[in-house]
């Protein structure tokens, strides 16, 4: 077995545990620097009632607190099924080098897990949206922004 799967397969297995948990869907993730997990994560969905826990969101809050970082520089993730698009948020912003994943999204959808509609209306123009996305207060807002572009004590990310 080589240290792809062994990771890989702690990703399946927490996709199990969780679900016997009754924690949520069956999807786990497990964050790996170097030849160690710094962080874990199982679906917490309907356990927590926050549609964010899923499996890689976990994951990455965890091993964001184990390192200290906002950041996953240098960092592998192996999850259970392809990453849906809030997952892949997260990831691209946490940064890290690699993502191994085993179920496919169409594995998903046919297990009940169905991100295509999300997909689809990413595409379409705000105005087209089920979920409606109206510009508010952008005046005032983007005074803040201004104030950050000029603050010289800021953490960049």
């Amino acid at each position: 077995m080589t240290r792809e799967q062994k990771f890989m397969q702690e990703a399946i297995h927490l996709s199990r545990h969780g679900m016997q948990l009754q924690h949520g869907g069956p999807f786990g993730c497990v964050i790996v620097k170097g030849e160690e997990i710094v962080g874990r994560g199982w679906n917490r969905v309907t356990s927590t009632n926050d549609p964010t826990a899923h499996a890689e969101v976990v994951a990455i809050r965890d091993a964001c607190s184990r390192l200290g970082t906002f950041q996953l520089d240098g960092c592998e993730i192996y999850t259970s099924c392809e990453p849906c698009p809030m997952c892949m948020g997260a990831i691209y912003w946490a940064r890290p080098r690699k993502v191994y994943f085993g179920n496919t999204r169409e594995d998903a959808a046919t297990a009940g897990f169905d991100d295509s509609f999300i997909y689809t209306e990413l595409a379409l123009p705000l105005d087209s949206r089920l979920i409606k996305l109206c510009n508010l207060g952008r005046e005032e807002a983007l005074v803040v922004f201004r104030e950050w572009a000029e603050k010289q004590d800021k953490t960049a990310y």
